[in-house]
C-alpha cells in the first residue's frame, strides 16, 4: 500500500517494537484492573513492564533522519557531479574556442606575412633591370691549311674583302709556272736580279712591287705566301685587269 502520510515507513523491526510497547501497557492495564492478583505475580508484570525500554519511537526517528540524510547526500553528490560535469564541458567548450581563435589568427597571420613577401619579390624583380642583349657571337676565325690549297684560298678571302678581282684557276697557274709551288723561289739571273731586285716568292714579285702594292692585313714579308699572292694579284688586276688574264711573265 503506497505511502501518504509523509512519515518515513515503518520497518519490520520498528513494527515489532511498537507491538512489544502495547503489550506491556495492556499488561499494565490488566494488572491494575485485576484486584487481588498474587502480588508476585504483580511484581514479575511490573518488572516486565520496567524491563521495556521506550526506545521504539527513538529507533524510529533516528532510522528516518539517516535515510532522510542518505537521501539528501545523493542529491547534494547528484547535484555536485551535475555542476561538474557542466564545468568540464564549459571548460572544454571554452578550451575548443580558444584553440580556434589561435588557429583561425595563425593562418590570417601565415597569409599575411605570404601577402607581403610576395610584394617584396615583385618590388625586387621590379627594381631589377633586364639584361641587356648579349652581343651576336663573333665568329670563329677560318682556319686555312698551311700548304698551296690553303694560301690561295686564305688570299681568295681577303682580295674578295678588298675588292681585287682573280680565281683560284688563275692563281694557281700562274704560281705553278713562276715558282711550282715552292714560296722561298728566288730569280737570281733574269733583269731584275741584274739590276739588283730578284723575283721572289710564289709569285716572283719583286721587293718595290711588293711595297707598292702591299695590301693591309697581310705580313710585310714578302716570302710570306699570302701576303705575295696578295700583293701580286693586286698589281695584275692594276695592270692586267686580274690575274686571270695574266698567261706569261709579268
Amino acid at each position: 500500500m503506497p505511502n501518504i502520510s509523509g512519515l518515513p515507513r515503518l520497518t519490520r523491526t520498528h513494527k515489532l517494537s511498537v507491538a512489544g510497547v502495547a503489550a506491556a501497557g495492556a499488561a499494565a492495564l490488566v494488572f491494575s484492573i485485576v484486584p487481588g492478583a498474587d502480588a508476585d505475580q504483580g511484581k514479575s508484570q511490573a518488572t516486565a513492564v520496567e524491563n521495556v525500554k521506550p526506545v521504539a519511537f527513538s529507533a524510529v526517528g533516528t532510522a528516518a533522519k539517516t535515510q532522510q540524510a542518505t537521501i539528501t547526500q545523493q542529491a547534494d553528490n547528484s547535484a555536485a557531479k551535475g555542476k561538474a560535469e557542466a564545468a568540464a564541458k564549459k571548460a572544454a567548450a571554452e578550451k575548443a574556442a580558444k584553440a580556434k581563435a589561435a588557429a583561425a589568427a595563425k593562418a590570417k597571420a601565415e597569409k599575411a606575412r605570404a601577402a607581403k613577401a610576395a610584394a617584396s619579390r615583385s618590388e625586387v624583380r621590379a627594381a631589377i633591370p633586364a639584361a641587356a642583349p648579349k652581343p651576336a657571337a663573333k665568329p670563329a676565325a677560318k682556319v686555312y691549311p698551311d700548304n698551296l690549297d690553303g694560301w690561295i684560298r686564305e688570299s681568295l678571302d681577303i682580295m674578295a674583302k678588298k675588292g681585287i678581282p682573280g680565281s683560284y684557276e688563275g692563281i694557281h697557274r700562274n704560281i705553278m709556272r713562276e715558282s711550282s709551288g715552292n714560296p722561298m723561289a728566288i730569280n737570281n739571273w733574269d733583269i731584275n736580279a741584274i739590276n739588283g731586285t730578284p723575283s721572289k716568292g710564289l709569285l716572283q714579285v719583286i721587293q718595290p712591287t711588293f711595297n707598292a702594292y702591299h695590301v693591309e692585313g697581310t705580313s710585310w714579308n714578302l716570302y710570306d705566301p699570302v701576303a705575295n699572292i696578295t700583293a701580286a694579284c693586286n698589281y695584275a688586276a692594276d695592270r692586267y685587269g686580274s690575274m686571270d688574264n695574266v698567261n706569261s711573265a709579268y
